[in-house]
This record gives structure tokens, sequence and C-alpha cells, in this order.
């Protein structure tokens, strides 16, 4: 239950930081909205590793190379989302993120990439990512 939680509450935040993000972009830029963006995301996480002090930080020379760029991927993210809002607004750039993330999850599990246990994919999650790839086509006219 609590993992729903979280992945509902990050779902929820990533929808409010594209809208938020959209709107800064406006003023300042796209590129500078996402600069603000990662620096205020960096100083949160930062602060609440602080107080928690959770996790290890002997653990990070452990991590290979290619995980710890992952946080680049966000300055690509944020500048793709606020540019979709702008274009075909909120609710169908937020339903095409998230059949993007199915589709590249689907990738993933289905080839055990990136060192996860293979995953075989059945009907039912084919369908359901049609449904959802219908919804959007649907949603855009």
């Amino acid at each position: 239950m609590r993992g729903l939680f979280f992945a509902l509450l990050g779902g929820a935040c990533i929808t409010l930081q594209g809208v938020a993000n959209s709107r800064i972009s406006q003023d300042i830029g796209t590129w500078q909205a996402a600069t603000v963006t990662q620096l205020t995301g960096f100083i949160m996480a930062l602060l609440i590793l602080l107080f928690v002090r959770d996790g290890r930080r002997q653990g990070l020379g452990q991590v290979k190379p290619l995980y710890l760029i992952g946080g680049a991927f966000a300055a690509v993210i944020i500048f793709s989302e606020v540019t979709a809002i702008r274009k075909v607004g909120v609710t169908l750039t937020i339903s095409a993120v998230l059949i993007a993330q199915l589709c590249q999850t689907f990738l993933i599990d289905s080839n055990g990439w990136f060192g996860v246990v293979k995953q075989k994919m059945k009907l039912p999650q084919f369908v359901g990512l049609g449904m959802m790839i219908a919804g959007v086509i649907i949603l855009e006219f």
C-alpha cells in the first residue's frame, strides 16, 4: 500500500512540475526553467538527505558510471515535457508520457535490461497498453 501511495504522489508531482515548468519557461525560457528546476530539486534532495541520513555514501563507488548519469535525463525530460505542454496541453502530454514510460518499461522488463529480472508479457498487458494508446488518440480529437 505504501508503494502505491508513493507512486501516486510521484505521478501527481510530475504533472504539477510539468505545469510549473511550462509557466516558468514562458517567462525565462525552456532551458532556464530546466536549470531552475534541477537546482531546486538538488537543494531539496540535499536538505532531505542531511535530515533523514538514510543510505550509505560508501556504496557510491559501487554504482556503475552509466547509472550515475541518470539524473542528466531530467534535463531532456523537462525540456520535452515543457515543449509538449505548450504545444498540445497538459492532459495529452501526460498521457503520452505515461505511454512512453510503459513502452520503455515493457522493453526493459521483457529483455532483462539493466539487470532486472526478465518478465514475460501476456495478453492483458498488451491489451492495457493498446487501450491507453487508443485513449490518447481519442484525447487528441
